[in-house]
């Protein structure tokens, strides 16, 4: 027996149905549009009737809105990011906006070609979460009138804005908070060296430690890898005058830090090493961890970094902005 073709049912025969105008049925499906909330109820009806979805594709072509946001995310293995991602697109889409979550690895060039695809998608705007764009890239997406926004990530670039912590400040309160609990054989583990956030909470440890007329003893680097962090700490255990406490640069490696110090080396946290992290996921406040860590605001973060996107997206006049905001230290029994 032949299929029967499928009918494809119209705002127009939705309109009918519910008694109201074509436009009307336009607005309730639009984001922000207006309408009553009994034309609403009318409109929502006669459409879960007769199976009718908007098309959001030919929508996007007469308004010259896509309504989609382009996320960009890395690093997917610290538990900051899933975090943030989830939040970051709930938030969008509270706004009425649909998310396309895109994962990018470190090198540059890869991380070109995946904003290009983006942009195929004419995407309202872009989010990079822990991922940095090219001048070139960048002026390409000004050019296009597409807003770009940094998060959790800072660069020198007037065409992007930008969200992140007081990573400095963070970096400067680990290092008094270790000094005054009686750490003199200090040491830090970076992660990957180019990022501004490693920069920046380094750059606030040195200072905090200056201040107080002391200086690190022993310097790894992680990368922000489990393993590479793993690697970092042995190598800087192996010394005969041990470090007495360490600052790392991200929780996800201050987690492998303590595993191998307890499980591989016999150590004890704290009573031979103080251990210091940075973000404070949820699992820092696991008992198997209760680490010392500089807490990132993360909804605040969230909060202005899609404020700053709808902004920029509503109106092409405001210029871009760094917005630092403040986060505080937790203090747990990983430290003295």
């Amino acid at each position: 027996m032949a299929q029967q073709p499928i009918i494809k049912i119209t705002s127009l025969d939705v309109a009918r149905r519910a008694g109201v105008s074509q436009s009307a049925v336009s607005r309730v499906f639009t984001p922000g549009g207006s309408a009553s909330k009994r034309t609403v109820e009318k409109v929502r009806q006669a459409a879960q009737e007769m199976g009718y979805r908007p098309n959001v594709l030919a929508r996007a072509m007469i308004t010259g809105k896509s309504r989609i946001i382009g996320l960009v995310v890395a690093y997917l293995d610290n538990q900051f990011y899933p975090l943030a991602v989830e939040r970051l697109s709930v938030a969008l889409q509270k706004q009425g906006y649909h998310v396309l979550v895109f994962m990018a690895p470190a090198s540059n060039s890869d991380v070109e070609q995946v904003v290009q695809e983006i942009l195929d998608y004419q995407v309202d705007g872009i989010m990079l979460a822990s991922v940095l764009m090219s001048s070139p890239l960048a002026a390409r997406c000004d050019d296009l009138g597409i807003p770009v926004v940094l998060f959790n990530r800072t660069q020198p670039d007037a065409r992007l804005a930008s969200v992140s912590s007081n990573n400095v400040e963070g970096g400067r309160q680990i290092a008094h908070h270790l000094v005054t609990g009686g750490a003199q054989r200090i040491g830090y583990i970076a992660g990957f060296e180019g990022a501004s956030t490693q920069i920046d909470r380094e750059a606030g440890f040195l200072a905090g430690l200056a201040e107080l007329g002391t200086t690190i003893k022993y310097r790894g680097v992680g990368h922000f890898d489990y393993d590479g962090a793993c690697k970092a700490a042995r190598d800087m255990f192996a010394e005969p005058d041990r470090p007495d406490a360490v600052f790392v640069c991200n929780d996800h490696m201050a987690f492998a830090v303590m595993d191998v110090l307890r499980s591989q080396l016999g150590l004890d946290v704290p009573g031979d090493v103080a251990i210091a992290g940075f973000d404070d996921v949820p699992i820092a406040a696991w008992p198997a961890y209760d680490l010392t860590s500089y807490r990132q605001p993360l909804d605040a973060m969230v909060a202005q970094t899609i404020d700053t996107l709808m902004e920029r997206i509503n109106d092409e006049t405001v210029l871009p902005r760094h917005h630092v905001l403040d986060g505080h230290l937790v203090i747990r029994s990983s430290t003295r």
